[in-house]
């Protein structure tokens, strides 16, 4: 049996995907995306993604978490929780053809919001690989950066949608803003 160091990336029959934060001679202890930090036995039945052997680290548990937040923001397809605004919880989004004779067609509006908000978490990634992309030089970054603006500024009618804010979607600003 190989045993896996601090850091390294798993996936867990019960708890999802996580990384080691700690290994003591009997556990590993993970951080899991969904269920937070759990102890499971050395031998437990995971799924290795990617192992890091011999990994000690001192730094402190905080910065830890912190480290791992991230590394699981950015690895996962996982979104952050994101809410819809209170005045449009349970309601649906009726789609009415021109034609009279064909039938409307109803969505639940949370079902059509959590695509949305997969939709931009899947763009924010696509725009931080662009970023740390090794194989794109500066202008090319520029350029597939502007796409990325433009599709933002494409999806600002669904801002609605958000209950707060910050996790709207922003285009370009004009310059008088």
């Amino acid at each position: 049996m190989q045993l896996l160091g601090i850091g390294s990336r798993i996936t867990h029959p019960e708890f999802g995907k996580g990384v080691v934060t700690n290994v003591t001679s009997k556990h590993y202890w993970v951080t899991f995306i969904d269920s937070g930090l759990e102890t499971i036995d050395l031998d437990s039945d995971i799924e290795v993604i990617e192992a890091v052997e011999d990994e000690v680290d001192a730094v402190s548990f905080s910065e830890v978490e912190q480290s791992l937040i991230g590394i699981l923001k950015r690895w996962s397809d996982a979104s952050s929780i994101t809410p819809i605004a209170d005045k449009w919880k349970g309601g649906n989004l009726v789609l009415e053809p021109k034609d009279t004779s064909l039938s409307d067609k109803k969505i639940p509006i949370n079902t059509f919001f959590h695509k949305i908000v997969m939709v931009r978490d899947r763009i924010r990634v696509m725009e931080q690989k662009i970023n740390a992309s090794k194989n794109l030089d500066d202008q090319e970054k520029v350029d597939l950066q502007q796409y990325i603006t433009r599709i933002y500024g494409s999806l600002t009618t669904f801002n609605v949608l958000f209950k707060s804010q910050s996790d709207n979607f922003v285009g370009e600003r004009s310059k008088n803003s």
